[in-house]
C-alpha cells in the first residue's frame, strides 16, 4: 500500500516500555490511610524519614500516631538535610539497621524521599552510595517505600532515583534503579499548606520546569508527553492561585498532582539543559534549586526553539492551558510560552538575573564546563556544547522584569 503524502509528514512515534512502579493515593486527608496502606504491604516495623521542618509543622508526629494506631512499631530519622549527603544517608542506615525495619516512609520534600531511597539502597544491598551511581546497580530486592510529599515540586515520589551528594567531593550522584521507586505515594494537599511562601514558590516553579523540560527531551515519548502536558495544565493556572491564596486546597491539590505527574514524565523522558545549568549554580553559589532552574528556563526554551521539532513541541505544550494555539503559528506560540514562564517567575518573586543571585561573571567558564558534564545535558533536544552554556549564562546576566 502506498503511503499518502500526509502520512509521510508525520513524525514517527518513539517506542517505549512503560511499567508503572508506584500506586498513587490522592486526595485531601489521604494521609489518614497511611496505616492501612502500610498494613496492606505487610509491614510491622517502620522507619519514618523526615526533617526538622516537617517535625516542627506537626506532620511527623501525626503520621507516627496514625502508624502506631494501626499496630505498627515506628522509629524516626529526623535529620534529613536540604541537600542530602552520603553522611546523612549513612546516619539514616544506622538507625534503620538497629531497628530491624521492614518498611520505609519518606515524609517531606524531595530531600526526605531521596534520603529514604538512599538508605534503602545501602540497607538492602550494602556498600556505599557511590556504588549505585548510575542506572540499575542494585542486585538485591529492596524494602517497600511509601512516599508522602509535603511539597509540590520535585515529583520524587514518582521517580526511581535518589539524588545524593558525596560528602567529600560534593558531586551530586544520581542513583537510579526501578527497585528504589516508591511502592505507594500518598498525595495529600492538606500537608502542603504548612509550606512557607518561599518554599511554595520555589517548588512550584520547579514542577513547572519539569513539565516544560520533559515535553521536549530526546527521550520523550507518547507516554511521557501525556504526563508532561497534564502536569503543565494543572500547574500553570494553579501556582498564582496558591501564591495569592495559600490555603486554597483545590489549587494546592492541582499543584501536588501536577508535580507528581511531572515526576512521572521525568522517570520516562529525563530532563534537559535548564537543569544542567541549574546544578552548578546550586553547587557553587548555594542558589536554591527552584530559583536556579526557573531563572535559566526561559533562556533554554529560546535556545531549544531554534530547533523546529522542539519549537513545535513547546507550541503544543502552550496550547494545553490556552497560553497560545499552534494554529496561530509556532513562533508566536513559543513566544507566548516564554512570556508566561517569565510572568510566573515574577509572580513567584524570583530573581531574574544571575547578578541578583550573587553570581560572578568570571565564573561562567567554570559553570559552563560543569553544566556540559551534567547527565541531563545529553537529553536536551538540541545539542548543547560548552560554548552554548557560556551563551546561556551570559544571557542570564541581563536583568529581565517582563
Amino acid at each position: 500500500m502506498r503511503k499518502s503524502s500526509e502520512s509521510k509528514s508525520w513524525e514517527a512515534l518513539p517506542s517505549f516500555d512503560q511499567q508503572p512502579h508506584t500506586r498513587l493515593v490522592y486526595g485531601a486527608g489521604a494521609v489518614e490511610k497511611v496505616g492501612a496502606v502500610a498494613r496492606e504491604i505487610g509491614a510491622s516495623r517502620v522507619l519514618l524519614v523526615t526533617d526538622a521542618g516537617i517535625v516542627a509543622a506537626g506532620h511527623a508526629d501525626h503520621v507516627e500516631k496514625l502508624l502506631r494506631a494501626s499496630g505498627l512499631d515506628v522509629v524516626s530519622f529526623q535529620d534529613v538535610l536540604a541537600n542530602p549527603t552520603t553522611r546523612c544517608v549513612d546516619n539514616c542506615v544506622r538507625v534503620a539497621r538497629e531497628a530491624g525495619i521492614d518498611l520505609i516512609i519518606g515524609l517531606g520534600g524531595g530531600s526526605s524521599m531521596d534520603t529514604a531511597k538512599g538508605c534503602n539502597f545501602i540497607l538492602t544491598n550494602g556498600g556505599q552510595m557511590r556504588d549505585y551511581w548510575g542506572v540499575g546497580k542494585a542486585t538485591k530486592p529492596m524494602l517497600p517505600l511509601i512516599a508522602i510529599p509535603t511539597t509540590a515540586g520535585t515529583g520524587s515520589e514518582c521517580q526511581s532515583a535518589a539524588l545524593i551528594a558525596d560528602e567529600e567531593t560534593h558531586q551530586k550522584m544520581a542513583c537510579l534503579d526501578p527497585k528504589a521507586a516508591a511502592r505507594v505515594a500518598i498525595l495529600d494537599p492538606s500537608l502542603t499548606i504548612s509550606q512557607p511562601p518561599g518554599v511554595t514558590a520555589c517548588t512550584g516553579i520547579d514542577a513547572i520546569a519539569h513539565a516544560v523540560e520533559t515535553a521536549v527531551t530526546r527521550k520523550r515519548n507518547p507516554f511521557s508527553s501525556m504526563y508532561s502536558h497534564e502536569a503543565f495544565k494543572l500547574c500553570v493556572p494553579s501556582l498564582p492561585r496558591v501564591l495569592q491564596q495559600p490555603k486554597d486546597i483545590e489549587a494546592r491539590g492541582r499543584m501536588l498532582l501536577g508535580a507528581a505527574f511531572a515526576g512521572t514524565a521525568i522517570e520516562n523522558s529525563m530532563l534537559g539543559a535548564a537543569h544542567s545549568t541549574a546544578n552548578p549554580l546550586t553547587a557553587h553559589f548555594d542558589i536554591v534549586h527552584g530559583v536556579a532552574v526557573g531563572l535559566m528556563l526561559p533562556h533554554v526554551v529560546r535556545f531549544n526553539s531554534k530547533d523546529e521539532n522542539s519549537a513545535r513541541a513547546y507550541a503544543e505544550l502552550a496550547s494545553g492551558p490556552e497560553i497560545a494555539c499552534v494554529s496561530g503559528g509556532v513562533e508566536s506560540a513559543v513566544n507566548a510560552l516564554v512570556s508566561r514562564l517569565e510572568a510566573l517567575l515574577n509572580a513567584a518573586q524570583m530573581p531574574r538575573s544571575l547578578a541578583d543571585c550573587g553570581v560572578s561573571r568570571d565564573s561562567i567558564p567554570l559553570l559552563a564546563a560543569e553544566a556540559a558534564r551534567q547527565w541531563t545535558a545529553s537529553f536536551n533536544p538540541r545539542a548543547v556544547a560548552v560554548e552554548d552554556f557560556v551563551a546561556l549564562y551570559e544571557a542570564a546576566f541581563e536583568p529581565r522584569g517582563d
